[in-house]
């Protein structure tokens, strides 16, 4: 299982990695293998505000359905558009190919505040 030292994660399993302002979120190699095979995913459309620990979409798996938690405030100002075609990615490559969407970070402190990759090995008991 991935767990990259280089991301900070959430308690609902979302992963980010923070370039400036911008925030690139998805989920993690955990939640993608609990999930199962993921047959679709939900997004919101750029421009759209998210509050930090508040659903801003879902993944449908093949037997259920899971919200999606921003880790961070802001505004969505990209999504992942080849998730539609291909939700598979989320299962293969979770950080790369299978990110969900991009947030411009109104409160950067809030990354801070988001578990590292040790505290998330530790959650999911790792």
């Amino acid at each position: 299982m991935l767990i990259p030292d280089d991301l900070r994660y959430t308690t609902e399993h979302e992963w980010v990695r923070l370039d400036g302002d911008i925030a690139t979120v998805g989920i993690t190699d955990y939640a993608q293998e609990q999930l199962g095979d993921i047959v679709f995913v939900e997004l919101p459309a750029a421009g759209t505000p998210v509050e930090s620990m508040r659903i801003f979409g879902a993944v449908e798996a093949v037997k259920t359905v899971a919200d999606l938690f921003s880790p961070v405030t802001g505004a969505v100002i990209a999504v992942n558009e080849q998730l539609e075609a291909h939700p598979e990615y989320v299962n293969t490559d979770p950080y790369e190919t299978g990110w969900m969407i991009k947030i411009r970070v109104t409160t950067a402190s809030e990354f801070d505040g988001l578990l590292t990759a040790q505290a998330y090995q530790k959650l999911i008991g790792a």
